[in-house]
């Protein structure tokens, strides 16, 4: 990242909010990664859910990531409109964030056999994470300016996946050595990675509620916040109606998030199914994470230069490609080669999405927008997981599964063609 395109203090913001609010994704990438991504997966299917075959587990696996899309779906607009008039939104990333190193921590003390309250624990930390990126994500706006606004949350999309890939390289070493770290067996030290993510996601949070900081309240001394925020999703409702590009881009994003989401969520489940051994999956996950640096960044530069939508249409083109490569692998260098696709262009999808959602919207009310993208982006999780476990029992063979995903990356593509990007 070039430093020299960091916005300045002389232009209202400072490169330490910047840095400080970029960082939090490296915080929480973690979680992502460790936990959502790599071991949880895995030990869901052969440490708690072993009772059941791998398509049945895949199944469980996705209406757990399902329940947790539908509480933020219906609560991110409802707190998002609260944060703004309130001028909170770090106090609710905050509160956000503790339901998360929580329910991540407990994982770590469940033990084999015990699907459901693993599930449960999932479901809640998976809560908090979502509920808090409702918030990080809102503050975007007040980091950088507009013109900036591609790279830093590139920026921030990056260091995730650099703080993620290191965190969980520690993690699968001590599980591949145990001994190391003075635990006896692999899954021991699986189940304590869930701990140390906790830990690690709460310590370098801390630079965003020390140095970010946030739009004063909007309003005071009328009314009810939270009856503000009822009335205020109802309005915000109808703007959104009013505003063609951002209700159209919404709903391209509400369908093509949800796959990429699904790849991220099921991949290694999906490996696991097809016999792929976990060496080859922590590997494939490392190579995602280690592409995934320098490719999010990138795509934040050419969000600048060529325009988002381009970039954007780039990633869905290389995801259409694995989804149907990924539906006939049958050796573990494919994996990883497809690995190596999904790190050139995951992190860039994201981070042009919310960017680019970002100067469609209007600044003073990012909270309650923003809880609108998160809305959709992970009410949308009540299709694609689900769908990728239902594709594999309904047609007897979980190959299937991939290709389902085709169905909402081209329906995405079409409704964002609509989208008018001369902002």
């Amino acid at each position: 990242m070039d430093a020299n395109n960091i916005p300045t203090k002389s232009e209202g913001h400072s490169k330490r909010a910047v840095w400080s609010w970029a960082f939090y994704d490296w915080a929480n990438s973690g979680f992502a990664t460790v936990v959502l991504a790599g071991f949880f997966p895995l030990l869901f299917q052969d440490f708690w859910s072993s009772d059941t075959g791998p398509a049945e587990s895949n199944l469980r696996l996705g209406w757990g990531n399902s329940i947790a899309s539908v509480i933020i779906a219906m609560s991110a607009p409802i707190l998002g409109a609260v944060a703004d008039r309130s001028g909170t939104k770090k106090r609710f990333l905050f509160g956000s964030l503790l339901l998360g190193v929580i329910g991540t921590a407990l994982l770590s003390g469940i033990e084999a056999g015990n699907w459901m309250p693993a599930l449960f624990m999932f479901i809640c930390a998976s809560v908090g994470f979502m509920g808090a990126n409702v918030f990080y994500d809102a503050l975007l706006v007040s980091v950088a300016p507009a013109s900036r606004w591609h790279i830093v949350s590139g920026l921030g999309f990056g260091l995730g996946y650099l703080g993620g890939g290191l965190l969980y390289l520690g993690c699968v070493i001590a599980a591949l050595n145990p001994e190391l770290v003075g635990l006896k067996t692999s899954t021991e030290a699986a189940t304590t990675a869930f701990l140390v993510t906790a830990i690690w996601w709460t310590v370098f949070a801390i630079p965003l509620f020390l140095f970010v900081d946030e739009p004063a309240a909007k309003y005071k001394n009328e009314g009810s916040t939270w009856t503000y925020g009822f009335r205020q999703v109802a309005r915000t409702i109808q703007h959104i109606r009013q505003l063609k590009p951002v209700w159209m881009f919404l709903f391209a994003y509400w369908l093509y998030i949800d796959a990429v989401d699904t790849v991220i969520r099921m991949a290694v489940a999906y490996g696991r199914s097809l016999g792929f051994e976990r060496q080859d999956l922590i590997i494939a996950l490392l190579i995602v994470q280690f592409v995934g640096f320098p490719a999010a960044i990138a795509f934040g530069y050419l969000g600048e230069r060529l325009g988002p939508k381009r970039g954007i249409y780039l990633g869905l083109l290389v995801y259409i490609a694995i989804c149907i490569w990924g539906a006939f692998i049958r050796q573990p260098w494919e994996f990883y080669v497809i690995a190596v696709m999904v790190g050139l262009v995951q992190g860039g999808v994201q981070a042009l999405s919310r960017s680019f959602y970002a100067r469609l919207i209007p600044a003073s009310s990012a909270g309650e927008f923003f809880g609108f993208y998160n809305l959709l982006g992970k009410f949308a999780a009540l299709i694609g997981p689900p769908l990728f476990g239902l594709f594999g029992t309904w047609f007897g063979d979980v190959r299937y599964s991939m290709l389902s995903l085709i169905i909402l990356l081209v329906g995405g593509g079409l409704l964002l063609w609509k989208v008018d990007d001369r902002s």
